[in-house]
């Protein structure tokens, strides 16, 4: 079961880090968030205002481009900020050890499309799209089937 696409309108960066700040403050271990859209479309933006939100004290974080997983301590859980971008098979993902981080840690993950059919069923989707009259502009299309995200982002949105 799928639930309808609820689309949200981020006019800012700025307002892009808010829904981040509230979406992390719901997250718990087990949850895993799916980022999808082009290269420039504010998926790492969105997941680095996340972590940030939920660290203690604050810290850089990078894009995981070239080293593919980025892992953060946080109060809330352990964080696993993944960009699969540079995959080329999905046997890779096991080796990053992404699939036993599924259970026990919080995933922000970029390019699940290399995940295949690795891809958790209970996942969060967002898929973010530039407005092409407004480049600070996102349209946010957040989908998921498990039951629990819509409680979580009730308060969010």
């Amino acid at each position: 079961m799928t639930t309808a696409p609820l689309t949200i309108d981020l006019n800012s960066p700025e307002e892009t880090t808010g829904f981040a700040a509230r979406l992390g403050a719901k997250l718990l271990p087990g949850d895993i968030v799916l980022l999808e859209g082009e290269i420039g479309s504010g998926k790492t933006h969105f997941a680095r205002s996340l972590i940030q939100s939920l660290m203690t004290i604050p810290e850089d974080v990078p894009s995981p481009t070239f080293t593919l997983v980025q892992v953060y301590d946080t109060a809330a859980a352990e964080i696993w900020h993944c960009d699969l971008y540079r995959l080329s098979a999905v046997e890779e993902v096991e080796e990053l050890g992404l699939t036993e981080a599924f259970d026990t840690s919080i995933c922000l993950i970029e390019w699940p499309d290399k995940l295949g059919p690795l891809r958790p069923k209970n996942a969060l989707t967002l898929n973010f799209e530039t407005d092409p009259n407004m480049m600070e502009k996102r349209m946010l299309t957040l989908t998921w089937s498990d039951p629990g995200w819509s409680e979580k982002l009730e308060s969010c949105s």
